[in-house]
């Protein structure tokens, strides 16, 4: 079959359909290519800040660019300001639903302060508005992992709010420091640590860190769907064309010969 014969006014607009269509599967190889790459990217960095030994978090440690390390273990000291804690809405523990702490610890021997997710409470609980029962007074050593303010929220969940001079923020559904540190009375770190679990530590709030999966997911396969889609299409649809020709050019020919025949 002759190309030009796509470009014919019968099938032209079919034709630059099947063009966009393909021109959109490739595409659509592509994007999945990159999330692949942004995705191993993502795992190397992890697996390296897992893999460093843990940083203590004091002196010239705190002028390093902590947004750079999530999930670097960290130990640090200090002494929780439970007045400016917060709480971190819609967090799951077997199934029941409770929020996490946020407490400000001002961390020894500097004038640093640092966001801690101290774990885990029930909803119930929550709710009464007092968690006084939970603090933990005193200088505390605490073992933790950074992690990365979260700015964006994920498909299906909302925004916090921007708090307005002299407003408080009590509940958040974001672990946004940025916008935390506005409400404040002192400056914070850009990034917060979340305590990990101490087998000397029996009560609530119950510490858990979970560390993001590792894997390359399906990006890859769905990057070759995408392309086995276009070539099917960009190879089906000319064969098609000239399969239909053909059968019409049998008919008309079936037709001439009944014609001469009577």
């Amino acid at each position: 079959m002759k190309l030009k014969r796509l470009f014919t006014r019968k099938w032209i607009a079919a034709t630059v359909l099947a063009i966009l269509a393909v021109g959109i599967m490739v595409r659509l190889g592509i994007w999945q290519l990159d999330r692949l790459e942004q995705r191993r990217s993502f795992n190397a960095r992890v697996i390296e800040q897992i893999e460093q030994e843990p940083l203590e978090l004091t002196g010239d440690n705190l002028k390093l660019d902590l947004t750079g390390m999530e999930y670097r273990k960290v130990v640090l000291r200090g002494r929780y300001d439970f007045s400016q804690e917060v709480a971190l809405r819609n967090q799951v523990l077997n199934d029941k639903i409770g929020v996490h702490l946020l407490t400000p610890l001002r961390i020894s021997g500097t004038d640093q302060v640092v966001i801690v997710d101290r774990g885990w409470i029930p909803q119930d609980v929550y709710l009464t508005g007092d968690w006084s029962a939970f603090a933990e007074p005193g200088e505390v050593n605490v073992e933790g992992v950074i992690r990365a303010t979260q700015s964006k929220p994920d498909f299906g969940r909302i925004a916090d709010a921007t708090p307005m001079p002299g407003e408080r923020i009590e509940s958040w559904n974001l672990a946004n420091i940025n916008q935390m540190a506005k409400q404040m009375s002192y400056p914070l770190l850009p990034v917060y640590i979340q305590q990990t679990p101490d087998g000397n530590w029996l009560n609530l709030p119950y510490r858990n860190v979970a560390i993001p999966e590792l894997s390359e997911g399906s990006h890859m396969s769905y990057a070759i769907q995408w392309f086995a889609f276009a070539s099917i299409l960009a190879i089906g649809y000319p064969l098609y064309i000239g399969k239909n020709d053909s059968q019409r050019a049998l008919k008309r020919k079936r037709y001439v010969l009944r014609k001469v025949e009577k």
